[in-house]
Parts: structure tokens; sequence; C-alpha cells
């Protein structure tokens, strides 16, 4: 059996793969109505997927694109309350580099969405967007390149607002779960729509501005892009050599120091290791990663931790290289709010840090406590 590290890696490269050019085909018409769906690929056959397409749309920093696209899937039934409106949809959202294929693979639907997990499919209605950059949205690769308007991760939480009230029409959602990019975004709802949802869980992410190692590790990833002269201001034909060796520095960081210890002990598992790793950098756009890292480094949601009235259950890994557990930040952080919570689950000899999002039956459990913190109790299979 594969080790868990490995698993995990799997589960990155199929995030990056999923969300490349490799994917991208024919497009797809708007739907009329709000919950109506064009037939997709979904990985889960179960799943749903549209698009929503703004026209003219403005981003924070005054750049525009004539016509933008946010891909999204749903999965369950929505339900409504006495006044007509949905009362049981929960936003999920990916990581870096990932999109709606990989949440609703069998790794996590298995873990999370399935009968009597505990985001049962039966109960919620779960929206499931491709942030702005990514899979099957709008992002450079599309054609614009290095054209593309700058975007940074309020624009991403201001597309998945517009798609969960205008195209959706959910005026209150019960809950919002995100991992790593995704966690950093749910710390940015909490505090832009302290009223619009019941709870929020953000799982490995902090409440602060992206820097120490977390910022060294996209500077030196967008940093040997950039300088690679096959790079080419953006207009390669081929993948830059300098975004393969990026992707080595992310996998270096990425993993736990005791998951690489046991995954390359050789140099002959080393230069599988690169191997694979040049793999999985082929398929992916140098372009879509340079604006995708760097949409994060205005993130800082510290300054108004105040706002966030909601309950919020922020889970870390000790052994994530990405967010250390010894700065304490969810230690300080989280007893501020009004209704904090904070769990750093510990790591063992065979999990593999940051990666460990990508196990969720790792995890699952304390998104089960938090759906409880709610008010919810377990379905059954």
């Amino acid at each position: 059996m594969k080790s868990l590290s490995v698993r995990a890696a799997a589960s990155l490269v199929l995030g990056l793969l999923l969300s490349s050019t490799m994917f991208q085909g024919s497009g797809s018409a708007q739907s009329d109505s709000r919950l109506a769906a064009r037939a997709g690929e979904p990985v889960n056959s179960a799943a749903v997927s549209a698009d929503a397409w703004f026209e003219d749309y403005k981003f924070r920093n005054g750049e525009s694109l004539t016509r933008l696209k946010v891909h999204y899937s749903t999965l369950g039934t929505p339900h409504l309350n006495a006044k007509g409106e949905i009362d049981n949809a929960v936003l999920v959202l990916h990581w870096t580099g990932a999109d709606s294929r990989v949440l609703l693979s069998p790794t996590f639907y298995d873990a999370l969405f399935a009968d009597g997990r505990p985001l049962d499919a039966r109960r919620y209605f779960l929206v499931f967007p491709d942030s702005v950059g990514h899979g099957q949205s709008s992002k450079p690769s599309d054609g614009l390149k290095t054209k593309f308007p700058k975007y940074d991760y309020g624009d991403i939480v201001d597309l998945q607002h517009k798609v969960v009230t205008e195209t959706l029409g959910i005026k209150h959602l019960h809950a919002i779960l995100g991992i790593s990019m995704g966690g950093m975004n749910a710390w940015q709802w909490a505090e832009a729509y302290p009223d619009m949802m019941d709870g929020v869980m953000p799982v490995v992410s902090l409440p602060i501005a992206v820097s120490g190692r977390n910022l060294l590790w996209r500077r030196m990833v967008i940093d040997a892009i950039r300088s690679d002269p096959e790079w080419n201001d953006g207009n390669y034909t081929a993948t830059p050599r300098g975004w393969i060796m990026g992707y080595n520095v992310l996998r270096l960081m990425i993993d736990s120091a005791s998951a690489l210890q046991h995954e390359v002990p050789t140099g002959k598992a080393v230069d599988k290791f690169l191997k694979t790793n040049q793999v999985a950098a082929e398929h992916v756009d140098a372009n879509d990663m340079l604006y995708s890292l760097g949409s994060s480094f205005s993130y800082d949601p510290e300054p108004e931790l105040a706002k966030i009235k909601t309950k919020l259950f922020a889970v870390n890994f000790s052994d994530d290289e990405f967010n250390p557990s010894e700065l304490h930040v969810l230690e300080k952080s989280v007893p501020t709010l009004a209704q904090g919570r904070f769990l750093i689950q510990e790591g063992t000899m065979s999990s593999p840090g940051h990666l460990t999002m990508t196990w969720p039956s790792l995890w699952a459990q304390h998104v089960a406590e938090f759906m409880g913190w709610l008010g919810d109790k377990p379905t059954t299979d």
C-alpha cells in the first residue's frame, strides 16, 4: 500500500493537473435560471456544473475583463425555509492550484460528503466554485497570459460572493469550509460578510499576512519563473525550467520533514521524486501559477478580526511548514473572536504536513465537531 505521504502528494498533483490547461476544452452556455446547470464532467457523477458570466467585470485594482467566467459545481439539493430561502447551503473552497473537481474526487466525497459523513450531500446543498485564475474559471492561460488583469484574494472572495448571492440566489450560508487558500478566503468571508453564515471552518491557514516561510517560498517560486529566459515575459512555448524548479521548492516546503525522510531515503528515490515533480509541473501553466501566488500578497485579515461575529473553528496541523505551529498564531488570535475555537492536530511520523489537507479522512472528525457546534445532529448511513 502506498504511504500516506505518497497518496497526499498524488492528491496535490491531481489538483494541479485538473486545474491545468490540459483540461481546457469546449465552452458552455450560461444557465438562465438560478439553479439550472449545464451537463458537465465533474469527478462525482452526482454533481452538476455551471458557469456564471460577468460582463465588463472590474477588479479591485481598476483593471477589467470584458467577459469573466466563474465555473462552479453543486452537490445535493437546496432546501427552502418558510420564507422560500435556501437554508442548507455550504460553501466549500479549494486550495492554490486546485479546483472543484479535486473536491469532488472520491477521496473527498467518501470522507466528507457521502451518506453519514459530516457534510452529507443528502442534507446539505454544497457549492464548489473554481476561484478566478483556477480550474475552469477565467485565467491567464485562456489566452491573455500576462495581459490578464491582476487579481488578489479580495477579488476571489468578491466573485465567490457574486456566484452565491446573484447566480444561486443564496442569501445566507449555513457554513463555509475552506482549505489552505480556501481557508484564507474563509477568514475573509467571515470579516466581509459577518452576518451571512452560521459558521466558518478554515483549515490549514492563518489569519495574518503572508509572511516568513510562507512568503519566502512564494517569492522564490515567482523569482525562479520570472528570471528564467524561457519564460519570455509569459510568451513561452514550453514549460519554463524555472517553474519546474519552483515546483520542487513547493514540494520541499509543502511536505513534512518526516514524510520526505520516508519518501526520499536514497539517491534513486530522489531521482524518482524529482521526475514526478517535473511531470506535474509540465502540466501546470506557469503564468496561472504566477498570478495565483501573487494574489496572496495583499491578504491580511488580522487588523479586522473584531468584525467576525459568526462561529469560527480553525484547524491546523502541527507539522505544517507553511503555517508553523510554533508561531502560536491561532492561540493569540482565535480567543479574541466573539465565537472562536481552534485545534492544532498533532502530526505523526507518516503525516504529510500541509498536504494532510488532501487526505480529509484524517481530519473529517473535526468537520463533524464543527457542524455539531452549529447545532446539526449527525446523519446515519
